[in-house]
Order: structure tokens, then sequence, then C-alpha cells
């Protein structure tokens, strides 16, 4: 198998960028793995899908708020993307800015801060300051990134 077998043209009018409201509502493709047929449903109709020992997988994982909108101390305006969790206080984060932040340098996030430590490779060492913790700060202040 290729990667490129992975690469196709999507319009951007087909790419969810919030969920729907009522969730039983968004679209299900089925695949009938003996033909290779393709064809389209509803989710709220997967019941008349399922036979006697089916096997369904479910996924709980959560999408965590990782993305923080800020400001360097000079003002700049930056937009951290939690990539990692090193520990409770500290992340590998992609940064976006007008100029990347050196080594040293504060984030502030609201009246949160955090330091940069440095780069490994592409993505920044980033500890935040004080008593709260990497989570504490996603939950309250984050955003969910989206595509």
């Amino acid at each position: 198998m290729k990667l490129s077998e992975f690469d196709y043209y999507l319009p951007e009018s087909l790419i969810a960028k919030y969920p729907l409201e009522n969730r039983s509502d968004s679209r299900l493709l089925l695949l009938d793995g003996n033909s290779g047929a393709i064809q389209q449903s509803q989710f709220s109709q997967i019941v008349d899908q399922l036979e006697p020992g089916d096997l369904m997988v479910f996924n709980n994982t959560k999408v965590i708020p990782a993305r923080l909108f800020g400001q360097k101390e000079s003002g700049g305006k930056i937009e951290l993307l939690v990539e990692r969790l090193l520990d409770e206080k500290s992340v590998l984060a992609q940064i976006r800015a007008s100029k990347s932040p050196k080594p040293g340098s504060t984030l502030l996030f609201g009246e949160y801060q955090a330091r940069v430590l440095g780069r490994r490779d592409a993505l920044f060492e980033v500890e935040f300051i004080g008593e709260p913790t990497v989570y504490s700060v996603l939950e309250e202040i984050g955003h969910v990134p989206l595509p």
C-alpha cells in the first residue's frame, strides 16, 4: 500500500466543521465487504446493518481543546497548538507567529503565562508558569482544533 493511494480531492464544502445538533442525523457510508459496493445512509439506520455475531468497536477518545490564542510579551499575536504533553506543566507545541519566539521568551494567554524553553525540530518546548497545569489551562481557555 502506498501513501499516494490516500491522496484525493475533497471539496471544502464536504468537510464537517461542527457536529450536527442531532448526532444520529450524521451520514453513514456503507461498504459491502464482499462486492465492494458503496452506498450512503444515515447513522440512525446503523441497527439495520448489524447481524448476529457482528463486532462493534467504540472509540471513546476525546479531542482536547489544544489550541490557545495569545501574544508574545512584545504584543505580537501567537497561536499555540499542543502536540504532546511532556508532564503536567510542559508541552511540545506548534507555534504560529509573525516571528518565532526565542528560547526564554514569555507567552501570554490571558491571565496565564508560559515560557519557551527551546525547540525540538519543528516543535517548541513550552512550560506553563505558576500553579495551573496544562490541562487546567486548556480546559479553561483552549479551543478544539478544527481542520
